[in-house]
C-alpha cells in the first residue's frame, strides 16, 4: 500500500499518518490570557528540541473556521505557557481539557483538577501532574495548510523552570517513569501508557557524549 497525500486518496479507511509517528508525548498546556482567564488542552504534537538551554516546541492546528488555538495566542500575548506532564491517573481530565470550549471558560474547573502557582509564568500548574516546566515563548511559525485546519501554528519555548514531584524521584535521582505512568497519542483515538522500561548504551561511547546522552547535570 503507498499513496500521495493530497493528490490521491488513501486506501484505508483511516489514514496512516498520526499513527506512524508515535508514541507521541502530550503537550498538557496552560496559560492565561491577559483577560485572567486560565485555559489547559493537549497538544499531541509537542517535543523537545534541545538541552542547553532546554527548549521545546509544540504544532496546534487551526479551528475548522479559521480561529486560532487560545493556546497559542495566550503564550504570544503574555510570553509564557506550562507543560504539565500527562499521567494515566489524569487521563480523563486531559480528555475532558481536550473540549472547544468557548474562550471564556475555565478547563481548569471543567477537567477538575487543581490550580498551583507557576513561580515566573503568569499562567497556573496542574498540582496533580507530577512535573512542570515553565516555558518562556520565544516564536510563532506558523505553516499554511490545504484548509484551514490544516494551517497550523509551530511554538517555540525555552524552558526557564522545571518542577517535579520528589514522591516520583528514584533513591539515584531519576524519573521513576513506570511509577508515573505517562500517556502518549498512538493516532485514532489511541493512547498509550509507559509502563516497560529498558536500557541501552551506545557502544564505544565516551564519558562526555555518555552524560550527555543520559542527562547527568
Amino acid at each position: 500500500m503507498e499513496y500521495a497525500p493530497g493528490k490521491e486518496a488513501c486506501p484505508l479507511p483511516y489514514s496512516p499518518f498520526k499513527s506512524c509517528t508515535v508514541p507521541r508525548p502530550i503537550g498538557w498546556l496552560s496559560t492565561v490570557s491577559v483577560d485572567g482567564v486560565h485555559n489547559l488542552a493537549p497538544y499531541s504534537q509537542w517535543q523537545n528540541l534541545t538541552f542547553d538551554p532546554p527548549m521545546v516546541m509544540f504544532a496546534a492546528n487551526q479551528y475548522p473556521d479559521g480561529r486560532r488555538k487560545d493556546t497559542v495566542i495566550n503564550a504570544e500575548q503574555t510570553g509564557w505557557f506550562v507543560w504539565n506532564m500527562a499521567t494515566y491517573a489524569l487521563r480523563e481530565a486531559v480528555n475532558i481539557s481536550a473540549m472547544a470550549l468557548d474562550p471564556g471558560e475555565d478547563e481548569f474547573e471543567r477537567a477538575g483538577v487543581t490550580k498551583a502557582p507557576a513561580t515566573e509564568a503568569p499562567g497556573m500548574r496542574v498540582a496533580e501532574s507530577p512535573a512542570h516546566f515553565e516555558c518562556r515563548y520565544i516564536a510563532t511559525h506558523r505553516l499554511p495548510g490545504n484548509s484551514p485546519v490544516g494551517s497550523v501554528d509551530v511554538v517555540y519555548g525555552q524552558v526557564a523552570r522545571i518542577h517535579v514531584a520528589d514522591e516520583v524521584l528514584t533513591p539515584d535521582g531519576k524519573l521513576d517513569i513506570p511509577r508515573i505512568a505517562p500517556i502518549a497519542r498512538m493516532g485514532y483515538y489511541d493512547y498509550t501508557v509507559i509502563r516497560d522500561v529498558f536500557e541501552m548504551r551506545i557502544p564505544g561511547a565516551s564519558v562526555d557524549a555518555a552524560a550527555g546522552l543520559e542527562g547527568k547535570a
